[in-house]
């Protein structure tokens, strides 16, 4: 392992009953007039960059998985890079890095997988395995042979299978603050597709904002965006959809663990860990007694550093899950030198 020190410095139910609830549950000057019902597939919200789609078939239902496929500004090196998503994020949260690489001459990919973003949400069977499949048919259909991933939150479990399963095509690894370094199934109770369900029903445009302020340790107004938008989706007639298909994920996440595979991974691979995170999913139902030991990112990213070898480490201190967003600047430099190696 090396800590490298650069040299610089988230049952259908009618439309009228979710509006009633989330009026009777948003504070008085967060009530429905103020928030407008937006589509689960995000329509009405514009990318930064222009989406396309690749038609999918999983499980005998037609898909549609969306991206943005952005070229470089200028004239390009010819290298690409693939930038995936974490749970409680679109593809748009990478607007900045997307324009950060392109203008450094890079190639930039973002799928919305499946479930997610303007993508399909289907009630299927979710896993990993099928999540980078369906990725590696989206770069063979750009005639793409080669990227380097890099994976935020959810998105770094993927991409860590992703390279698992086509070392080939995986040339690089970056893992932002990735989920699943430790199986959360030692410490987290399991519980039902339903209840999980039923748990992202009960979810508040309150208790969004809320949870996603958790992931930064100096929030800003303009990192509340994406909780905005998650908070709108709630008042769409089509939101028990999208429920499901977050309840669905949620089991994917805590039934897939991908850590103790890290010693297999054979790609050339950076950390960039944000020293103040604790997520842990599933972290209101752990023991108050443990919560201490769980979610302990600094220990966890030196742990993976070990285990993949040849891992470069970042520790980038007072910083929580969301590095690109929360220490923008620092986390494209260090990745533009990754880059380059």
């Amino acid at each position: 392992m090396n800590i490298w020190k650069p040299s610089y410095s988230m049952a259908a139910v009618s439309l009228v009953a979710l509006l009633l609830t989330s009026a009777a549950v948003l504070p008085r000057n967060l009530q429905a007039e103020e928030l407008s019902p937006l589509s689960i597939s995000l329509e009405g919200y514009d990318y930064p960059y222009p989406v396309s789609y690749l038609p999918l078939v999983m499980e005998g239902q037609d898909l549609k998985m969306a991206y943005m496929d952005v070229l470089p500004r200028g004239g390009g090196n010819a290298k690409t890079v693939l930038l995936l998503h974490g749970k409680n994020f679109p593809g748009a949260y990478w607007k900045d890095t997307i324009a950060y690489l392109t203008g450094n001459g890079y190639r930039v990919i973002v799928p919305d997988q499946i479930g997610f973003g303007k993508s399909s949400k289907p009630n299927i069977h979710y896993s990993f395995h099928a999540l980078a499949s369906n990725t590696r048919k989206l770069l063979d259909s750009l005639n793409v042979r080669e990227v380097t991933v890099v994976g935020h939150s959810m998105g770094g479990m993927l991409a860590a299978r992703f390279a698992l399963l086509y070392p080939e095509t995986a040339t690089g690894l970056v893992l932002e603050n990735p989920i699943g370094l430790e199986d959360y199934r030692r410490f987290v109770p399991w519980v039902s597709v339903d209840e999980q369900y039923q748990n992202e029903l009960k979810a508040t445009a309150e208790s969004i904002r809320s949870y996603h302020k958790t992931y930064f340790v100096s929030f800003r107004p303009e990192y509340g965006e994406y909780a905005e938008l998650a908070a709108r989706q709630r008042l769409s007639g089509e939101y028990p959809r999208l429920a499901m298909s977050s309840a669905l994920t949620y089991l994917m996440i805590y039934e897939q663990p991908v850590s103790h595979e890290f010693a297999h991974i054979k790609a050339k691979t950076l950390l960039i860990i944000g020293q103040s995170d604790r997520t842990v999913v599933g972290k209101a139902r752990v023991k108050k007694e443990l919560l201490p030991t769980v979610g302990q990112y600094p220990e966890l990213g030196r742990t993976t550093a070990r285990l993949i070898s040849g891992a470069k480490l970042l520790e980038l201190d007072k910083v929580g899950h969301i590095p690109h967003m929360e220490m923008k600047d620092r986390f494209h430099e260090v990745l533009r030198d990754f880059l380059k190696e």
